[in-house]
């Protein structure tokens, strides 16, 4: 039963701003790792590189294969040389994608933007409610090399230093673009790392779901039985569908790593726990009250004080478990957020 009475403050804790990030380590498995058991609530405290020896031959972890798109660009407007800027929010067909623009004033319907001397192009077709902008692009090839070319990496809006390389705000098994944010529990883990798990047994599943800024979005409602969440593309095909049933039914462990595939598996698994191929939006909403039809386990990082991410860990590991983990992750000065440190729910 989904408790209503859980308040949006319950889920806060005070977060220095030292602790946050700002860039990647160096080895994506040097991140510190924090083991919590969500049965007696008990820690410990290893590396990224320790997660080989915390799963067994058969479990099955599930990643999400989604690629980060270097959504934001800078522009002109055509009849003012005034800057613009842009953030791809979704894509509608081939040459229309819906927007976040700044400053909107300046953003009005008909509006031409022009991007590196006319190698990309874009005009505002239409303003939304929302106050986002629909715009259909023109440019001569393909798309999603200009955007290589011309964009940059719509980092979470708690990250001030620059990214040096683009790659490092995409996993390594990065593969079908559509993302406005990174799955970033992946960041950890390496193509070494994962030849390791193989080895021992370990099956690695894949699906996409497309993250979108929603992410980041704060819960602003009192309750949070009031909360109103996101939508997101996801998408499992059969064979990954496959590797997955079998570990069910073989009683090894699902492993989601991340929030985002935590939310694809739950939506999509029947009441047995099984899933079937499929695609389509998900705005499931994972808190407290929620009961758990196919994870067993969950690796991900370190989430913002009041955000739908560490209710839905809290879903996982229990309230009092997590909201100790986290101030046990505080005095022991963890990284935070997208590119800080992992925890292993098991």
């Amino acid at each position: 039963m989904i408790d209503t009475k859980l308040k949006t403050s319950d889920f806060y804790y005070d977060l220095p701003e030292d602790l946050i990030a700002q860039v990647p380590l160096e080895d994506r498995t040097n991140s510190r790792l924090m083991v919590l058991d969500k049965l007696d609530g008990s820690i410990n405290h290893k590396h990224f590189y320790d997660i080989v020896d915390y799963l067994n031959s058969g479990d099955c972890i599930v990643i999400n294969d989604t690629k980060v798109l270097p959504a934001r660009l800078y522009g002109t407007k055509k009849d003012s040389n005034a800057l613009i800027e842009l953030l791809l929010l979704k894509r509608i067909d081939d040459k229309k994608w819906e927007t976040l623009v700044k400053p909107g004033k300046k953003a009005k319907e008909n509006t031409e933007i022009i991007f590196k001397e006319g190698l990309l192009e874009g005009k505002i077709t239409d303003v939304l409610e929302t106050g986002n902008r629909i715009i259909e692009f023109k440019y001569e090839g393909i798309f999603e090399e200009s955007l290589n070319e011309l964009g940059e990496m719509p980092l979470p809006p708690y990250i001030h230093e620059k990214l040096e390389d683009k790659n490092r705000y995409q996993t390594v098994y990065a593969k079908n673009a559509g993302s406005s944010a990174a799955p970033t529990a992946g960041l950890h883990f390496t193509n070494e790392i994962i030849e390791k798990l193989q080895s021992k047994g370990v099956s690695i599943a894949k699906l996409t779901l497309h993250v979108g800024l929603g992410t980041f979005r704060p819960v602003k409602a009192e309750y949070i039985s009031e909360h109103i969440m996101h939508s997101e593309y996801y998408e499992l095909i059969e064979e990954e569908a496959k590797k997955i049933n079998d570990a069910k039914d073989s009683g090894k462990r699902i492993i989601a790593v991340g929030t985002t595939s935590t939310r694809t598996l739950e939506t999509i698994s029947d009441e047995n726990g099984h899933v079937k191929a499929s695609n389509g939006w998900t705005d499931i909403f994972i808190h407290p009250g929620y009961k758990f039809r196919l994870i067993d386990g969950l690796i991900t990082n370190f989430h913002l004080p009041e955000s739908t991410l560490i209710m839905l860990v809290s879903t996982l590991a229990g309230k009092d478990n997590t909201m100790k983990a986290y101030e046990e992750a505080v005095k022991q000065k963890y990284r935070f957020f997208s590119f800080g440190d992992a925890m292993f729910i098991k």
